[in-house]
């Protein structure tokens, strides 16, 4: 998306989460249509209680890092309700994408 600064987001997300999770780039995620796409992974404790990757799309609001970087910090999938303005930006990935994934 034009005017989005991804390595600034990017910068932001790991500069947040560096004590807490582990940010990575992935190659195509076959979602162009919902750029740009973060998907959080839920830790291995999340995963216990069910909690499942979570993905949203079109997380190009600048403040969306923070967010993100807030709900993981205190849990994330599995552990803790995102903060309902994540609820804008979730989306459902083709089934064929997430098993690729998991």
């Amino acid at each position: 998306m034009s005017g989005v600064d991804h390595a600034a987001q990017l910068f932001q997300l790991r500069q947040s989460l560096a004590a807490t999770a582990q940010v990575r780039v992935s190659g195509c995620l076959d979602a162009c249509e919902h750029a740009n796409v973060i998907v959080v992974q839920p830790s291995p404790e999340g995963r216990r209680a069910g909690g499942r990757p979570v993905w949203l799309g079109l997380a190009n609001d600048p403040g969306i890092a923070d967010d993100i970087a807030a709900w993981i910090r205190a849990g994330g999938p599995g552990l803790v309700d995102p903060p309902g303005i994540l609820d804008l930006y979730v989306i459902t990935p083709a089934r064929r994408v997430r098993q690729q994934l998991a």
